[in-house]
């Protein structure tokens, strides 16, 4: 079948939700994987926004955005961001989110915020210093990451992005590995999957470094491997996804009527 790596990664990724559960979506990807499952196999996942959007049926296609008209579509509930991020998310009670990454490194840790020279990077120096190039930020994606009871990380499979140790967290996975998220007290229980346009990475229950699941069948362990900027290891039982059924491209599709998925 005719699909890119972009739409395989958000099938993926969409498979990973279960009906019923109260998810967050952070914008643009994560929306098209989110609201795929809600077509395809999970109607009744409950999705809100950032910005308090509820229940919503987007229509249009990306761009979307938490002040998007389109995003409002149908909506159920209209509040705000303190409800969605304050009160559903920190809270812990949102059972799931996916978030984007610039870069990410072997604990599931995300920078967002900047890239910087290598002797500026803020944790060599103890101190912030301005960075070479300045991204978006985290929005809501830190909130999620400290709130959700679990994540998933959506990202392209790139060594500059897969790094062995981010320049800045914007958002925390496991932070240093083993059970360093509990020192912080933070509610959610971490990073379940990265999902990238060559597979899936999983993390060791144990020391929490993450480690490659499966594969897509256009990949090898050893491009996964060439393209990852630690020395990652392989699960024994790894494994060839499944690659996406005509019904499952059709669902994607609808949602991603503007084909942004198709152009990557």
């Amino acid at each position: 079948m005719d699909y890119s790596r972009q739409e395989f990664m958000a099938i993926v990724t969409g498979r990973e939700l279960r009906d019923g559960e109260l998810a967050i979506f952070g914008v643009g990807l994560s929306m098209l994987a989110g609201y795929f499952a809600i077509k395809n196999h999970a109607p009744n996942l409950m999705a809100f926004t950032e910005g308090g959007v509820f229940g919503s049926t987007p229509v249009g296609g990306l761009p979307w955005g938490i002040e998007c008209n389109r995003i409002s579509a149908n909506a159920t509930s209209f509040t705000n961001a303190i409800d969605a991020l304050g009160c559903l998310v920190a809270s812990g009670r949102c059972d799931v989110g996916i978030i984007g990454a610039a870069q990410i490194d072997k604990y599931g840790n995300v920078n967002t915020t900047g890239i910087w020279d290598p002797d500026q990077v803020p944790w060599k120096v103890g101190r912030y210093t301005l960075p070479r190039v300045r991204l978006n930020g985290s929005g809501g994606a830190n909130e999620i990451a400290v709130g959700c009871k679990r994540y998933i990380i959506m990202v392209t499979h790139e060594k500059k992005r897969f790094v062995d140790k981010v320049d800045y967290i914007s958002s925390p996975g496991y932070i240093n590995g083993g059970n360093d998220r509990e020192k912080y007290g933070f509610p959610g229980g971490g990073p379940s999957a990265i999902i990238t346009t060559l597979g899936i990475l999983r993390p060791d229950p144990v020391s929490k470094e993450f480690y490659l699941d499966a594969y897509f069948p256009y990949a090898t362990i050893d491009e996964i491997k060439a393209n990852t900027g630690w020395e990652l290891k392989v699960s024994p039982d790894v494994k060839v996804i499944p690659e996406p059924t005509e019904q499952e491209l059709a669902n994607l599709r609808a949602v991603d009527v503007t084909g942004s998925l198709r152009k990557k």
